[in-house]
């Protein structure tokens, strides 16, 4: 990566420059299903709604489409909008951070946009390129850390800058890792920090802040922000963190329209996610997750939130859950595997795969696919019963998640992007 060209970061610039038909309703004009816009798909659902065919249990080489290099390290996951894949990659050693698209098609590297940064203090499984982009038709929205501040930036597809805003710094000894949504024209991030912590929704075509609201500071807090759905409602964006609890906002106006400020007591790594009309939320410290709650939202703004059930056993810290067709699937960072009912936080089963987690899992045909830090990708059934179905070694580490370009899956390991599909 020393060929790298690079975009400096500067002050001025900063300023503003269901199993397929049983899964929760995702949204009523969702991306085409070959898109996979943002961290673990439309929504933050962790659905690839494809039929139980369409994909293996598990994959050898020759079902690899592609499998190409991708210089210097990154942890993020890849996102697709069409027949083009994005992701983040970077060189710590010289300070260079690179949004790569590829080629869904062939793996072929379309373009690279290079970034310079500056080194920041870490936990040793953080780096510069942890977090995921967000994609539309139009733009990609990638956030960068750096040692003075948080940037999000917005590129088209051809890899040309639109605009960038600066996040301000991030205070906390793990290191910052911000990841962006986009939702009808608008992006929405934070940056849930020990200092100032700003949540901002901006007009995705100008850069324009539409709104910015101070969010409560405290741990830092890392989940992707969501789209929540009530039935018959609006629309509304849900952070998660220790300082904030679950937090309901307008999307329009950024008011807050409901708050449960007790709902996560430790850290907040893995992102909230709407199960039913519930929201399920994890946390933890010391590497474990040790909370794992779901919260019933009021109806109307003002109102009080319910805690549905909580469960303080096996639960995940950094992997996010998947909900599929009544049923709540989690993936412990030790390897514990588990099954709820989503409505009740009743536990089906529980059992345990041989390796530990970073990646969450997702859900595509009724099988659960998530991906071991060793870099092995286990394939389960999403089903009442616990079934192993298939493993696959993918050559390196990694702490990603699968992503969906239709029927084919998008593997990211510390410095490769694999397409496996299935062979006629």
């Amino acid at each position: 990566m020393s060929r790298f060209r690079h975009s400096v970061l500067s002050p001025a610039g900063l300023a503003a420059s269901v199993i397929a038909a049983t899964c929760i309703s995702v949204a009523a004009a969702e991306p085409a299903a070959t898109n996979w816009p943002q961290f673990r798909g439309t929504g933050n659902a962790g659905l690839a709604i494809i039929a139980p065919g369409d994909l293996p249990v598990e994959f050898t080489e020759k079902d690899f489409r592609w499998n190409v290099p991708i210089a210097g390290v990154g942890y993020g996951s890849p996102v697709v909008w069409g027949e083009k894949a994005f992701l983040l990659t970077c060189d710590e050693k010289i300070g260079m951070g690179r949004v790569v698209c590829v080629s869904v098609a062939d793996g072929k590297i379309i373009w690279n946009k290079d970034y310079r940064l500056e080194a920041f203090r870490r936990n040793k499984d953080n780096s510069m390129a942890a977090s995921t982009p967000a994609v539309d038709a139009a733009r990609v929205v990638v956030c960068w850390t750096s040692a003075k501040a948080v940037t999000v930036v917005a590129l088209d597809h051809a890899g040309k800058q639109i605009w960038q805003h600066s996040l301000g710094a991030h205070k906390t000894s793990h290191g910052p890792s911000c990841t962006p949504i986009l939702y009808e024209g608008t992006v929405y991030v934070a940056n849930d920090n020990q200092g100032p912590s700003p949540l901002l929704a901006i007009d995705a075509a100008s850069g324009r802040i539409k709104w910015q609201v101070k969010r409560p500071s405290g741990r830092a807090a890392y989940g992707t922000p969501l789209i929540y759905r009530p039935a018959g409602g609006a629309p509304q964006l849900v952070m998660s963190s220790t300082a904030g609890g679950l937090t309901g906002y307008d999307l329009k106006t950024g008011k807050q329209l409901w708050i449960a400020a007790d709902a996560n007591p430790m850290r907040v790594v893995a992102s909230p996610l709407q199960a039913g009309d519930l929201i399920v939320s994890s946390s933890g410290t010391g590497g474990r997750g040790k909370w794992l709650i779901a919260v019933k939202p009021p109806a109307s703004p003002g109102g009080a939130a319910q805690t549905a059930w909580k469960n303080q056993r096996d639960a995940p810290y950094v992997p996010t859950c998947v909900a599929v067709g009544g049923l709540l699937f989690s993936v412990h960072d030790s390897g514990i595997v588990a099954c709820y009912r989503a409505a009740t936080g009743e536990v089906v089963w529980k059992d345990k795969l041989p390796d530990r987690f970073y990646g969450s899992p997702v859900c595509a045909g009724g099988r659960i696919y998530v991906i071991g830090r060793k870099g092995t990708m286990f394939c389960y059934a999403a089903a009442e019963k616990f079934e192993l179905l298939g493993k696959t070694p993918l050559g390196e580490a990694s702490f990603a998640t699968p992503a969906f370009a239709g029927a084919r899956m998008l593997l990211r390991t510390h410095g490769r992007l694999i397409c496996a599909e299935k062979k006629n």
